[in-house]
């Protein structure tokens, strides 16, 4: 018996973000946005790694966010000058709920490649 379902998770551009150099001294920053396409997902947390997949310490308005469904929502993030070659992607990891109702059992994650 074949079973066939539709994978849909959701979306960060963009896809090869620019660090740039922000209004801070020392401090780089590039604009990312999520889109939610995921009914069963609020929750979305942010990271910035390496290439061993280490964490970069960084700062945005939120590590967690709420991104309702189909809903965009823009952020930045904000490293600062000496970790800025070591930085190699910004990702986005779906956070499950453990209602009773509702369990989603399956998470999603994107990264985007830093340039």
């Amino acid at each position: 018996m074949l079973c066939m379902g539709v994978a849909s998770a959701h979306e960060m551009t963009p896809t090869y973000p620019k660090l740039m150099p922000s209004h801070i001294d020392d401090v780089f920053s590039t604009q990312m946005e999520i889109f939610n396409r995921r009914s069963d997902v609020q929750y979305y947390e942010i990271g910035v790694f390496d290439k061993e997949w280490k964490t970069i310490p960084f700062v945005s308005s939120y590590k967690l966010m709420k991104v309702d469904y189909l809903q965009h929502v823009k952020f930045d993030i904000y490293i600062r000058a000496k970790d800025v070659l070591r930085a190699t992607y910004v990702c986005s990891k779906s956070k499950l709920r453990n209602d009773e109702d509702k369990v989603t059992a399956v998470s999603s994650k994107i990264c985007s490649k830093i340039r």
